[in-house]
């Protein structure tokens, strides 16, 4: 497939007139043909007014022919076969079994989202059926279902080309509920979002869905992002990257004479509690493990474990001394574009200025190669230092030594929203654990026991989201089937005729869905 350089409004490939954005193999340093001009406000005129023509029509589609819609974009995307590989390789510096994975998990993803939209729970129906002789007042007849906010934003992510990027997350949770998408993609790989969205734009063509259930549009600058952010028809956004990019994404959306939401990923340095016992019977074992979750993939996971937190002894000296050991032996590993490079050095200059380097990795050996680092601090500093606490997009990790559990709990507090919390704990440590939980519930969106947070499942149970700034809205989740609830809002239907009601709140119940039926459970046979 030739790649064109062109955006995609609706099913029609329009260059447009902005500064281009080219991608630059982040390898080499050598720029990637073709060059992908950028959009302007007419153009998110255009698909947006595609997006909004085709709303109440795509809503309105059946849940199996929407899934079909869904799983018609997994089989597209891998009958690019190699193609699509090899470019996003070359676009981030990211080796074959990771994109190869990566989109394995995209595809699964479209089609665990086609499982969800058949199975149709997520439209919440509940009904209370009339009661005429209740007394004192009669109760109407009250029918509830969830529909699609409307056409929806999604801004691709730089770490993740496929799985959040043009069909990734975001997009097919937002296809699930019903929500027309216009993507703009992330300016480090547009020759991959240009192949996913030609798949997309297909599946939309041969499912006979209205063209503007999807466009993709490209832009160096703010305009094509704010300018999609503030058109009215518009209703929702799904961003993940840096936290000044979803702030001023945020701002924008509340600034609306008809504010929206913005589902931003932003921030995380994942914290990773070291308990005494577990410390004491495998420091060795916990440090390997740290490594490896450390180094993975240059370190440009949202998920990565940037703090570790324990209390002084010599346990914890023998995790230290362990890491500082495994750390050397570690390569450099190429980043995903040079301005992502760029802000990793500048982040573990940063930490250097204000905690102790315990290790290094190996060297750069060619461009835009991040070098893994390893810092410690007391508490006490870290309590009293805001820089300590800043996220490093890369394979950096800060230990902070606490001389009591007391300490434990004060570093705890004084952490903003995470990810994630992972506490490494054995039996003799499960009243201590027990005595930090509610802290960590209230600091971090997933908790893990004796894991690594690296590595995040897409199922129905996930959660990849917290509070700020981890997240923009802590009530939501960017991973896993629930993540298809950001994009729904509920309605009440009342006292109407059975013939007017949708198929899902009817009577008869046509769909066999398991509502909420005068407050029991129906178990419908199918």
């Amino acid at each position: 497939m030739t790649l064109t350089g062109k955006m995609l409004i609706g099913q029609h490939a329009v260059c447009g007139h902005r500064e281009a954005i080219q991608a630059i193999n982040p390898a080499t340093d050598q720029p990637l043909a073709p060059a992908y001009p950028g959009g302007a406000g007419e153009h998110v005129e255009q698909a947006c007014a595609l997006a909004w023509a085709a709303f109440d029509s795509y809503r309105d589609t059946s849940l199996a022919a929407r899934a079909a819609f869904l799983e018609t974009i997994a089989d597209n995307i891998e009958a690019l076969g190699d193609e699509l590989i090899e470019r996003a390789m070359a676009e981030t510096g990211l080796p074959r079994p990771r994109i190869q994975g990566e989109r394995g998990r995209t595809c699964g993803q479209l089609r665990t989202f086609a499982r969800t939209v058949r199975a149709g729970e997520w439209l919440d129906v509940r009904v209370d059926t009339a009661q005429p002789a209740r007394q004192p007042l009669p109760r109407a007849d009250l029918r509830q279902r969830h529909i699609a906010l409307g056409p929806v934003a999604v801004f691709g992510a730089s770490n993740f080309p496929l799985a959040f990027s043009v069909a990734g997350g975001d997009t097919a949770s937002a296809l699930a509920a019903g929500c027309p998408v216009i993507v703009k993609a992330h300016g480090a790989h547009p020759g991959t979002s240009e192949l996913v969205g030609r798949a997309l734009a297909k599946a939309v063509k041969d499912c006979g869905l209205p063209d503007g259930v999807f466009s993709l549009l490209y832009g160096s600058g703010r305009e094509v992002g704010i300018a999609l952010v503030t058109d009215p028809r518009i209703k929702a956004v799904g961003f993940t990257g840096s936290r000044s990019g979803g702030i001023a994404l945020t701002q924008a959306a509340q600034a609306r004479p008809e504010p929206i939401p913005v589902y931003a990923e932003m921030s995380s340095i994942n914290p990773v509690y070291l308990f005494p016992a577990a410390l004491h019977t495998r420091a060795e074992a916990l440090a390997q493990g740290f490594v490896a979750s450390l180094t993975q993939g240059a370190g440009q996971f949202c998920t990565n474990p940037g703090l570790v937190i324990a209390v002084a002894g010599p346990a914890l000296e023998r995790f230290v001394a362990t890491a500082s050991e495994l750390l050397p032996a570690c390569a450099a590993q190429t980043m995903l574009t040079p301005g992502i490079f760029q802000a990793y050095e500048a982040g573990v200059s940063s930490l250097a200025e204000h905690a102790q380097i315990a290790a290094k990795g190996l060297a750069a050996q060619g461009p835009n190669q991040g070098q893994a680092q390893l810092f410690v601090t007391q508490a006490s500093a870290f309590l009293r230092n805001e820089h300590l606490q800043a996220e490093v997009f890369g394979a950096a990790s800060l230990v902070v030594v606490c001389a009591n559990d007391e300490e434990v709990r004060q570093v705890s507090e004084q952490l903003e929203g995470q990810l994630t919390a992972t506490l490494h704990l054995d039996d003799a440590d499960l009243t201590r654990a027990q005595a930090l939980l509610p802290v960590l519930e209230r600091k971090a969106g997933r908790l893990l026991v004796n894991g690594w947070p690296t590595g995040v499942e897409v199922c129905d149970a996930m959660v990849h989201g917290g509070p700020f700034p981890a997240t923009s809205d802590s009530r939501s989740t960017s991973v896993g089937t629930a993540a298809i609830l950001r994009f729904l809002r509920p309605v009440c239907y009342q006292d109407f005729p059975d013939s007017l009601l949708p198929a899902a709140l009817q009577h008869a119940n046509p769909l066999l869905l398991r509502r909420l039926l005068d407050g029991q459970r129906e178990r419908p046979e199918r």
